[in-house]
């Protein structure tokens, strides 16, 4: 290699290194001007730059699996609507299209062209999760997407940084919550904007006048290199399949993976049909969270963007569940969806083993929480009615053990989403969450165990009734252990009072009750009897195990103080 070349190389590299710095800072600006919990307190985003013909090239750091690769698809549904020579200085489109977005409602797409010296030269694109878009609200209530809120087609809500009055009036008016919902939109575009002031300063600094040269080096490099790492597994096919609690009825996700020379293939054939209610999953984010679940386990350490991905592909059949059509009802499709990569690390324990986690709670316990006259109606005589809130809390269960470590307790997986704050959801809405602490019990036992899942009481101010619109799982079915590893704990949803609620839909908390979360446990890896002794003591010490766990699922004779019977746990383990 000549000294021009290997000096191009490093400058290739210095502008990849900007490149991810432009996109992360596009991803923080929206989160320090967010006006959604969801967004500034939980991380429910995604941020990226893509080329002129809607390739992604770079992703931000900071972002959810689910947005970043189903986002990846939406940006060619918007040049093709308004293609790039149509385009001004100061554009902004927008959409939440399930099917032409990233598969809810909730969820807004803008997408924004960079300019430099009077020419486009690229698109930044990012999604939000914002708390309110009318209709029935986030939950799995309605019948059909018409149900589900304010439906967003592909629209320009800024026009060479003028602001679309028409758009905003029908949001403002459309949604229960109209300046956060505002004030989300002017955060994502100020956002790309940002992106863009910075993108200009880079290509400035480099003097470079388009950036085809780079997008064709990260494609390339990112191909090749992925299709290295697929070379070095076992050619075949593998099956798996996992099971949903669902909601009239229990669904079954079933996958047939095939491994080739230089792709993977995933057919969904077999799986559980469409539901009448909102936890179908349009096709977009099936394929995201398939190609996350594939890419952790086969090529982790490889850029994610439009050509590392393209080796992955899904085979979805109509009328499965994993490929909801237009109009059907989508509302709370990440349900569904996040039970995905334990799904593709299902498939790929056949071939590669040590390099997969067990199950885990997969899916997010966020429920959202509505008070006031929509719930109790108006106040009458001695009757109390809260003021009108809406809110949705981020909590999650435990992650699956992994082949040399523990599994991660209370943590989101596949999300990435954070555990939002208590103080961020009290501060508000009239909210009290009363207890919010790991779930004692809940791993599931093996040589390296599951992470913990955690239980929240969760209240009003003066404990009056509000309503939970349950969207959770893994309560029929709970986290599966791999290699002889226990199950992680079921999930489970109650009233102070003891009486069980439904694990899906609308319902009303009674005054003077709280709303019991108990959350799911992740599955544990190999033999609990092989874990070192010394670990399960200091899980005894912890309070993360019982003494009595520690003898019959470990074969460990330990003390309450944690001090280890030597003699007595040879005895058991021999």
């Amino acid at each position: 290699m000549s000294t021009n070349q290997a000096l191009a190389g490093i400058q290739r590299q210095i502008m990849w290194n900007r490149l991810i710095a432009v996109v992360e800072e596009q991803a923080q600006v929206m989160i320090r001007t967010a006006f959604s919990t969801t967004v500034r307190e939980a991380g429910d985003l995604s941020a990226g730059i893509f080329d002129l013909d809607g390739r992604m090239m770079a992703q931000a750091v900071t972002g959810t699996p689910g947005h970043v690769n189903s986002m990846m698809e939406s940006v060619g549904h918007f040049l093709a609507k308004f293609p790039i020579g149509t385009m001004k200085e100061g554009d902004h489109y927008i959409t939440n299209d399930p099917w032409l977005g990233t598969g809810h409602l909730h969820d807004l797409t803008v997408v924004t062209p960079a300019f430099r010296q009077g020419k486009p030269v690229g698109l930044f694109a990012n999604t939000a999760h914002v708390i309110d878009i009318g209709g029935l609200g986030m939950g799995p209530e309605g019948r059909s997407v018409f149900e589900e809120g304010l439906y967003i087609p592909i629209v320009k809500c800024f026009d060479q940084g003028k602001p679309n009055e028409t758009f905003f009036d029908f949001i403002r008016w459309g949604s229960r919550l109209p300046v956060e919902l505002e004030g989300d939109v002017y955060s994502l575009c100020a956002c790309n904007d940002a992106a863009v002031h910075r993108l200009v300063e880079m290509m400035d600094e480099f003097r470079m006048d388009s950036l085809t040269p780079l997008a064709e080096f990260i494609f390339d490099s990112s191909l090749k290199a992925t299709v290295a790492e697929i070379a070095k597994l076992g050619r075949g096919t593998y099956s798996g399949e996992i099971s949903s609690d669902g909601y009239e009825e229990p669904v079954t996700l079933k996958a047939r993976m095939t491994i080739l020379d230089d792709a993977i293939e995933v057919d969904y054939a077999g799986t559980s049909g469409l539901s009448q209610r909102g936890i179908n999953v349009p096709a977009a984010y099936t394929r995201a969270y398939s190609c996350f679940g594939i890419k952790v386990v086969v090529a982790p350490e490889i850029p994610n963007n439009w050509a590392s991905l393209a080796p992955f592909r899904m085979i979805i059949p109509d009328g499965t569940i994993l490929n909801a059509p237009r109009p059907y009802p989508v509302s709370v499709r990440h349900v569904i969806g996040h039970l995905l990569p334990d799904l593709m690390m299902g498939c790929l324990h056949q071939t590669v083993p040590t390099r997969v986690a067990a199950e885990g709670a997969s899916c997010l316990w966020n429920p959202p929480l509505r008070g006031g006259s929509s719930v109790s109606g108006q106040a009458r005589g001695n009757k109390k009615v809260i003021g009108d809130f809406e809110v949705i809390t981020f909590n999650s269960g435990g992650t699956g053990a992994r082949p040399a470590f523990d599994g991660l307790d209370a943590t989101a997986f596949p999300s990435g989403v954070r555990t939002m704050p208590v103080e961020a959801t009290e501060n508000v809405a009239p909210i009290v969450i009363w207890r919010k602490e790991l779930r004692e019990g809940s791993a599931g036992a093996g040589r390296t165990r599951g992470g913990l899942g955690q239980t929240m009481e969760i209240a009003t101010k003066g404990e009056l009734e509000f309503a939970v619109n349950a969207t959770f799982d893994r309560i029929a079915n709970a986290p599966k252990g791999r290699d002889g590893g226990g199950l992680g704990a079921n999930g489970a949803v109650t009233l102070k009072t003891g009486e069980k609620l439904r694990t899906k839909g609308y319902q009303v908390i009674p005054n003077g009750n709280r709303l019991i979360l108990h959350m799911p446990g992740g599955g544990g890896m190999g033999d609990p009897a092989t874990r070192a002794p010394a670990l399960v003591a200091r899980d005894v010490r912890d309070g993360v195990v019982s003494v009595e766990e520690a003898r019959d699922l470990y074969r460990v004779t330990v003390s309450e103080h944690g001090i280890i019977d030597e003699a007595a746990t040879a005895a058991l383990r021999n």
